[in-house]
């Protein structure tokens, strides 16, 4: 009865939001008030990144029974946003209930879609294994119309949209799917018998990739430390995310977290806590010039704080996996060319002769025209000899994979102690008491 009474006021009360171009000098700023219910941060946070939408700053409450939240967000290019028409899309997105879909908990099923086979990958990550996935699939006549890959400390991960090569539509003859599955799991396996490797079909209703590689990703344990002897870093260790788990707020854990700033930076954060199942009731975000700063009151789901120090470690364990995920390590390349049946199969197979090792990948396309981008090393993960990719850009063509950013020669951002971050962020935190009264 209760839960019915919950469902009548929150379809009585639909959220409102309010854009607002004229609050602030340098972002537009989003004011979202709604009847408050679990998860319903990272559903907004979702579609404003679903939007490209780059979030400059954030103040959440959500503490009783109403939810509001105010960002400062601003397009790919740094400016407001201007576009009625986007407004209007982002206003309508944010106040129908039904963009806010039930989040994906637990295993997946299997159910491809009208337009193409959605197959969720995980597995040990290798130089090279994004191109043997590419050239099974290409074996098996499937084409890969889009697809997101992450690797993290060991292991990788991917959700690859794939349609049959003669048709162009989805996969649906189950012996077909079945020697799919069977092929890439002995690829994903390899020769290590230690770690799972699996292939499933994404459930319908999933709207992001990125959420569901957030979720393979915790579920598969990214966030255990494993230690790789033998294989050099060039990644200073005062470049990774700092985060802090503190209870010294009656009832309260306050997270703290800072680190070099990206876009989605948010969205992978919430999409850590709201899988821990915490509730953030306060928070607020701030991103400087190269940093972000990122601070959290929360609890868990049964109303409790953080209550030992295991839980305190896998805490900061996990959203500093969050960070590291979508992090951008290693020369990015970016192709784009006609697409054609095999492209990816072949491109990944020239990266791996050249000993290139993808650390990340998009690949999307459109209108017959592919535009993929890839984040790559040397096979120790290490920057990759400007002569070789200066080689594999003659291979592939100088007008089609250029080099668009080398992350390994960014400058590094300035360094602050511990103790000043931490307080800081806690007087921030207070002072936005008063700004909870902004509405």
């Amino acid at each position: 009865m209760d839960d019915e009474y919950a469902k009548l006021i929150r379809r009585l009360n639909p959220p409102r939001v309010v854009i607002d171009n004229d609050a602030s000098e340098d972002a537009t700023v989003i004011q979202v008030d709604s009847v408050n219910k679990h998860g319903i941060l990272l559903k907004v946070v979702q579609v404003l990144t679903d939007m490209n939408l780059v979030i400059t700053k954030a103040y959440i409450s959500s503490d009783g029974d109403w939810f509001m939240d105010v960002f400062n967000v601003v397009d790919q290019d740094g400016k407001k946003i201007r576009d009625k028409e986007v407004m209007d899309y982002i206003q309508r997105r944010l106040e129908s209930n039904a963009s806010f879909a039930p989040s994906l908990r637990g295993s997946v099923g299997v159910m491809p879609s009208e337009e193409h086979t959605a197959i969720e990958l995980t597995g040990t990550d290798r130089p090279g294994l994004l191109s043997e996935v590419c050239a099974v699939l290409t074996d098996l006549h499937c084409n890969v119309v889009n697809a997101e890959i992450w690797t993290h400390n060991t292991r990788a991960a991917a959700v690859v949209h794939v349609t049959d090569d003669s048709t162009g539509c989805a996969i649906k003859d189950p012996k077909r799917l079945s020697t799919i599955r069977e092929l890439l799991c002995n690829v994903l396996k390899g020769n290590d018998d230690s770690k799972t490797a699996t292939m499933t079909l994404s459930p319908p209703g999933v709207t992001s990739r990125e959420r569901r590689l957030h979720q393979i990703m915790f579920a598969d344990r990214d966030y255990e430390r494993v230690e790789r002897a033998g294989l050099a870093r060039f990644e200073d260790k005062s470049s990774r995310p700092h985060v802090t788990v503190l209870n010294i707020e009656r009832d309260y854990t306050v997270v703290s977290m800072r680190s070099k700033d990206r876009p989605k930076l948010l969205f992978d954060i919430v999409c850590t806590l709201t899988d821990m199942e915490y509730v953030v009731f306060h928070g607020m975000v701030s991103t400087g010039r190269m940093e972000a700063y990122q601070e959290f009151y929360i609890r868990h789901v049964d109303g409790l704080p953080v209550s030992s120090d295991a839980e305190r470690e896998r805490v900061v364990q996990c959203l500093e996996a969050a960070i590291e995920r979508r992090a951008s390590e290693g020369l990015e390349l970016e192709l784009c060319t006609e697409d054609r049946v095999g492209l990816l199969s072949d491109i990944t197979r020239i990266f791996r002769e050249n000993s290139l090792c993808i650390k990340r990948a998009e690949i999307l396309t459109k209108g017959g025209k592919a535009k993929d981008t890839f984040y790559v090393t040397d096979v120790t993960g290490n920057p990759v000899d400007p002569k070789i990719i200066d080689s594999i850009c003659r291979q592939i063509g100088q007008t089609k994979l250029q080099v668009k950013r080398n992350s390994i020669l960014s400058p590094k951002p300035p360094q602050e102690t511990t103790m000043g971050y931490i307080f800081g962020n806690l007087f921030k935190a207070r002072t936005f008491k008063l700004i909870r009264s902004y509405s």
